[in-house]
């Protein structure tokens, strides 16, 4: 379980095959900041992007840690196949503050950036999404983009899907990977807990007599 508040900004620095059929996945390695993994351990969880990963070694001291991705991990997720700077969260622990909204560390989709810009002295990003996610967005709502929870301000709805729109700070945009954005790009998006379960509740609720 996670919060979307990102823990550090890391940078995939090797990624390796693991087979060579489309079938296998890969073996990444992971740089972090200094002293990131005092607290870690094989086998815990941290999550890159949004997705949450097992890390299966590292080396505290060189700040470097590996997992492997297999490959449906790969054909759902974006930027996660290539070296590069990502967004980093340990696991929540029990004591710990719940500073953004809880986030189970599934990616549920891709979207795709329309639009980042600058404006006054935040920036506006816009994503746009398939009809499969839409339907759980909403103004105010809570969405996971590339593991970093927001507060989603307009959603523009049409036949194939939405285009949500989200105001990003400049603290936001400073210690996340979010400012390495740009229009064409994909992002792993994780929609609301809470507003998974009640979809479902009413989807499976008996017809009103």
């Amino acid at each position: 379980m996670f919060t979307g508040i990102i823990t550090a900004v890391g940078r995939i620095a090797d990624v390796q095959p693991l087979g060579t059929g489309a079938d296998h996945g890969l073996r990444l390695t992971i740089e972090t900041p200094p002293g990131y993994l005092d607290d870690c351990g094989l086998g815990d969880s941290i999550a890159l992007n949004g997705a949450c990963m097992t890390v299966t070694a590292f080396d505290a001291a060189a700040g470097r840690f590996t997992l492997d991705i297999s490959a449906e991990s790969l054909r759902l997720t974006a930027g996660l196949d290539r070296p590069g700077r990502i967004n980093l969260e340990k696991a929540l622990r029990a004591h710990d503050r719940l500073g953004g909204h809880i986030v189970s560390g599934h990616v549920d989709g891709l979207g795709e950036v329309t639009h980042f810009a600058p404006v006054g002295e935040s920036w506006e990003l816009r994503i746009r999404c398939d009809r499969a996610l839409a339907r759980f967005l909403a103004y105010k709502g809570s969405i996971t983009v590339n593991g970093v929870s927001l507060t989603v301000n307009r959603v523009a709805d049409d036949a194939t899907g939405c285009e949500f729109s989200i105001n990003l700070i400049p603290h936001t945009v400073e210690n996340t990977a979010l400012g390495d954005l740009a229009p064409g790009r994909r992002v792993n998006l994780e929609i609301d807990l809470i507003a998974r379960y009640v979809a479902r509740m009413l989807e499976t609720a008996p017809a009103a007599r």
